[in-house]
């Protein structure tokens, strides 16, 4: 005698199905709309995109991923592992979490878009990255929170797509469709004009300086261009010199990313003022914080194979006490907002190296970082 039939199980299994599908296809999406977004918008607030995909690519492949000039293999590495942790937020939301979250209405969806971005991006900067189960406190360090924001926000602001995705069996509601078209096409415009901004800013036409004082933001300009590079200069030597395998990588980060920050400098400079970028005078160097005297740099240069480590991290150490002192400076100024947005992310990436240089890791190098985004340094 044949069982008899279930036709609401079948029902439900299907739905379920359809759900997993849809989080998978959404995942794919808000994380491709994410990384495209981040490589377009990182130059307009101050990111070098090559250095920052490379810190990425560090959490899984540790200090392989390391170079003085983001790799054409840590870079894709870094956005594979990006758009894997994007994804896999993605399919957590509507597939874990499915029993309470897929059948909401996609306005409903947008409007907890942002606490869903705030909560995935704060497990991963203070506990998934630093701690379990990865436990790399360089990407913590290196970068402040409001970055892996931005980046969880662009992509959780896709997620209003899954109404549509998930009507694999049947018709998607009309004030549906309406809505998520919307969406798609506020993302292409997006895309589009980040696209346009990005295109120019890389020929010299950023959009203006929004300063208040353009002789205070060039001296701000012209001082760090020239204070980090000495800090290159200083960071090359130790890639060469350093014993320690992890601290000639650091080195070689410090590299790459004040490497990035100064063409963005550059970039901005002549997009905005219109000329070239003067040096700086003997006396300008002779009263920035922590910049070495010529006495200093050849203490470095001589310094005894067995001794450099300490000495590299010493001098170091001054040097990017200065930068942060003159990067808070420009955090507490009136300053363009772009300048004063990269300001903060450099006082806390060269905060971060002091910590690493020190080996800063664990709880610790959380708590550090999280100190780091709201000290004062000015005095």
């Amino acid at each position: 005698m044949n069982a008899p039939s279930q036709p609401g199980l079948s029902v439900r299994k299907r739905r379920r199905r359809s759900r997993w599908f849809a989080a998978i296809a959404l995942g794919l999406i808000s994380s491709t709309f994410s990384t495209i977004v981040s490589q377009l918008f990182a130059a307009r607030i101050g990111r070098d995109a090559a250095v920052d995909w490379m810190t990425v690519a560090a959490i899984p492949a540790r200090d392989w991923a390391i170079v003085a000039e983001p790799s054409w293999t840590a870079i894709p590495t870094g956005i594979a592992f990006h758009q894997w942790a994007d994804f896999s937020w993605a399919v957590f939301f509507f597939g874990v979490l499915g029993r309470w979250t897929a059948d909401l209405r996609p306005l409903a969806i947008l409007l907890l878009a942002p606490a869903w971005a705030v909560f995935s991006s704060g497990m991963e900067w203070f506990v998934l990255v630093p701690l379990f189960p990865f436990w790399q406190p360089l990407f913590t360090l290196q970068q402040p929170y409001w970055i892996g924001l931005l980046v969880h926000g662009s992509s959780a602001v896709m997620y209003p797509l899954f109404a549509r995705l998930r009507w694999v069996y049947g018709d998607t509601p009309a004030r549906d469709v309406r809505f998520t078209n919307a969406c798609i096409t506020a993302a292409l415009a997006l895309i589009a004009l980040l696209g346009t901004i990005a295109f120019f800013g890389r020929h010299g036409y950023e959009l203006p300086w929004m300063g208040r004082d353009s002789d205070a933001d060039q001296a701000y300009i012209r001082h760090m261009t020239t204070h980090h590079a000495q800090g290159i200069e200083l960071a090359r030597i130790a890639a060469e010199r350093a014993q320690d395998p992890h601290l000639q990588k650091l080195a070689m980060l410090m590299i790459a990313s004040q490497s990035g920050e100064n063409r963005i400098f550059e970039n901005w400079w002549l997009s905005w003022f219109d000329t070239e970028m003067p040096d700086c005078t003997a006396q300008e160097r002779s009263v920035m914080p922590g910049f070495l005297t010529p006495a200093e740099m050849r203490q470095i240069k001589i310094a005894a194979p067995e001794a450099f480590d300490t000495i590299f991290v010493e001098t170091m150490t001054l040097h990017h006490k200065g930068a942060v002192k003159m990067a808070d400076q420009m955090w507490h100024s009136h300053g363009d907002p772009r300048l004063r947005v990269m300001a903060h992310a450099i006082r806390h990436e060269q905060q971060g190296e002091i910590a690493l240089m020190q080996g800063v890791s664990g709880v610790a190098a959380v708590t550090t970082a999280f100190s780091n985004m709201f000290g004062d340094n000015v005095n």
